[in-house]
């Protein structure tokens, strides 16, 4: 019966107290970034950029757009109707961590008329691994402002990139506009001219 006792408990050590913990506290030595592309509809070559800056205690990174905004009715092209933005950056980590995102707050503003809406969805992933899902977020018309949106990972759920890999982690953000039955035009962008409008990627860091 001991014997038994002391398997059950090891077993149940392991179930409890996996190996890939997550960190207590952010490194203190300064994260840099990267951009190494930026493609897409949304962002194409010489007529939008983006810009991505670490905050100063390691925890999040802000990724501001320019130019990247879907719109729909007014006589605009049903191809302005969808667009995507595809930032591949190269997140410098200090030896002996390594990251996952572990929720994201997205902002933007929108003109949507009554009868149209909009929505917003991104995923990311590292170079060589699967996307993560895509979680939709629709705005309803009428609406005029700044939107917001949070997605949140349960920490089981939490996808780090390898330990001691340099891999390109890919951020890929999509806006879509539909004019449905309104008259006029409406639109939904991520642009930095306008203030509070970012995406905040915040990280969950795991030691190695």
């Amino acid at each position: 019966m001991l014997g038994m006792s002391v398997v059950g408990a090891l077993i149940l050590s392991t179930l409890v107290a996996p190996v890939d913990a997550t960190a207590d506290s952010a490194p203190s030595e300064k994260i840099t970034l990267d951009i190494k592309t930026i493609n897409g509809s949304g962002c194409p070559a010489g007529t939008a950029t983006a810009s991505a800056d670490v905050a100063s205690d390691n925890t999040s990174f802000t990724v501001r757009y320019t130019n990247f905004t879907a719109k729909a009715g007014g006589g605009v092209s049903a191809l302005e109707g969808r667009k995507n933005c595809q930032i591949n950056v190269l997140v410098h980590v200090p030896q002996g961590f390594t990251y996952a995102i572990a929720e994201v707050e997205y902002r933007g503003f929108a003109h949507i008329e009554s009868g149209a809406s909009a929505l917003e969805q991104a995923n990311y992933y590292f170079t060589g691994t699967s996307p993560t899902a895509r979680v939709r977020h629709t705005f309803p018309g009428p609406f005029h402002g700044v939107w917001r949106a949070t997605d949140t990972t349960d920490v089981a759920e939490l996808v780090f990139a390898p330990c001691g890999e340099s891999r390109n982690l890919n951020i890929n953000a999509e806006l879509r506009a539909d004019a449905g039955s309104s008259a006029g035009g409406s639109y939904i962008e991520m642009d930095s001219e306008h203030a509070s409008v970012d995406t905040i990627y915040h990280f969950a860091w795991k030691t190695c």
